[in-house]
């Protein structure tokens, strides 16, 4: 049987956590209760945005085993599974699987710097230890490594690759490849200053898998919407233009940094920063505040701005 392959927003989410730092679940139950209320199509756990490079293996793992009991109606359930080498990555996969997972998605293995081919071999490897649904994330700005569209279409000839989300500033590799037309849903990044969400739009991408779903769920089920008419061509537009501010909130520090600071201060499950990550104060916390405000999330989500968290 064919794998499903997600389309609409694809939110990275945020690992809620307790004070003491451990791992929030009921927060977690939480926000994936409310992403299936407000237009989430899947949600990835434990992608960059969830801080999975500070969570020990043990972490990652309950966190797989407890969160898909928690899976509300049909929204997708993805993991990340990159680990630090081949062998670990794979692991992650099978775990995946064999706790329930809906899929899972991989990128390439961080600070190796390793070259092109290498890493298609690597993901082709991932791929082949298990019948999962997976995606690939091509993120050079955090890996170094940059695969080319020629790379990303051999990975897409695999039964298992149902997924590309691409953070690079190509437009015309987005081109590339959904000219190809390759059995895979082709998303990326909601970054504003990457500036790909309307060309993969208007190319005939999927969705986007977007950090920023964290505060405007509703929102980015709109712009990451496929395109079938004019109708959703033009409310893309919309939403995409009216929700900038919030947007450039999300990557005026590396994520999920804005993201769950802003989330913490009206009262959304998050929870501290892991060390050394710190959260952002002053006039850069004052921006995310004014585009909650300007853009009528409290009465939209039933969230109220504390200051007094917002001091802390």
């Amino acid at each position: 049987m064919a794998h499903i392959k997600p389309e609409g927003s694809f939110v990275a989410l945020v690992t809620p956590m307790n004070e003491d730092g451990s791992i929030d679940y009921e927060g977690f139950r939480t926000l994936l209760q409310w992403h299936q209320e407000n237009g989430t199509k899947a949600v990835l756990i434990m992608g960059s945005t969830g801080e999975v490079s500070m969570l020990s293996p043990e972490e990652r793992r309950k966190i797989i085993s407890e969160t898909v009991k928690m899976k509300p109606g049909n929204m997708l359930m993805y993991y990340g599974i990159t680990g630090n080498n081949t062998e670990t990555t794979i692991e992650y996969a099978r775990y995946a699987k064999d706790s329930g997972a809906d899929g899972a998605i991989m990128a390439a293995p961080a600070y190796i710097c390793a070259d092109n081919d290498a890493i298609t071999d690597y993901a082709m490897e991932v791929l082949d230890s298990t019948d999962l649904a997976m995606g690939f994330y091509n993120n050079p700005p955090r890996v170094k490594t940059d695969l080319h569209w020629t790379d990303l279409l051999k990975l897409a000839k695999h039964p298992n690759m149902v997924v590309l989300k691409e953070s690079t500033t190509r437009v015309g590799q987005v081109a590339q490849v959904c000219a190809a037309e390759p059995d895979m849903s082709i998303m990326c990044c909601c970054s504003p200053n990457l500036g790909l969400v309307i060309p993969t739009m208007a190319l005939g991408g999927h969705g986007t898998a977007n950090m920023t779903g964290n505060i405007i769920p509703q929102e980015m089920a709109v712009i990451s919407k496929p395109w079938e008419n004019g109708e959703d061509a033009f409310a893309c537009r919309k939403a995409w233009l009216e929700n900038l501010p919030m947007l450039h909130f999300a990557y005026s520090a590396i994520n999920p940094v804005a993201v769950k600071t802003l989330m913490r201060v009206v009262g959304m499950p998050s929870g501290p920063l892991r060390k050394p990550l710190k959260p952002i104060d002053g006039a850069k916390l004052q921006a995310g505040i004014d585009a909650f405000e300007k853009l009528g999330l409290a009465e939209r989500y039933g969230f109220k701005v504390n200051l007094a968290v917002a001091a802390e």
